[in-house]
């Protein structure tokens, strides 16, 4: 198996090099759920040309970006962030991060530049995996787990970094992935 860690709650999936479905391909998902009844989680690194000034009207100044967090409900808005202290909600997901919250305190804390953009991430769309479902792709090595990293690798701007970066924090004897060509063909 690529990893041997369980998902859980809080994880990061990070998928195979070589991935097939260019919707993950090089992708780092954090898992907001992982139950009986499934999973749900949101690509960290497929950013877009939209920013959200661009879809709220509240905040129409705002260049903060807007990633593709997975194929399911893509006409929804979601967002995690780390600042607890200032938004007083949201589910905590791992260690000072948190999935959702009070949307006015959200609108108002970037209204006065209280929140920054390496603190909060937007998502249209989820990933969502029914029971059983990602246990098997597990299985199948098309995802490592990660289950210990720093919480602002949530937040790091860069796809392709925040792949590499996650990989390498698997340890050493995943780190020569980071390296791999996306196409190794073209070689």
């Amino acid at each position: 198996m690529f990893t041997e860690l369980d998902p859980q709650k809080g994880s990061l999936l990070i998928s195979e090099p070589f991935m097939l479905d260019p919707r993950f391909l090089r992708s780092v998902i954090l898992l907001c759920e992982y139950n009986t009844e499934g999973s749900l989680g949101f690509v960290l690194n497929n950013q877009t040309n939209v920013r959200i000034g661009q879809l709220l009207e509240s905040i129409p100044d705002c260049n903060f970006p807007i990633y593709v967090g997975g194929p399911v409900a893509q006409e929804s808005l979601f967002f995690v962030h780390s600042r607890f202290d200032l938004l007083l909600s949201g589910e905590e997901v791992a260690p000072g991060i948190y999935f959702g919250g009070d949307e006015d305190r959200l609108i108002e804390a970037i209204q006065t530049d209280s929140i920054q953009a390496d603190e909060l991430k937007f998502f249209i769309g989820y990933s969502g995996w029914s029971a059983g479902q990602l246990d098997g792709e597990i299985k199948e090595n098309s995802w490592a787990v990660q289950n210990k990293y720093h919480h602002q690798l949530i937040f790091e701007g860069n796809g392709e970094l925040l792949w590499k970066d996650a990989i390498i924090g698997l340890g050493p004897k995943y780190a020569h992935v980071a390296n791999f060509p996306q196409s190794p063909g073209l070689n």
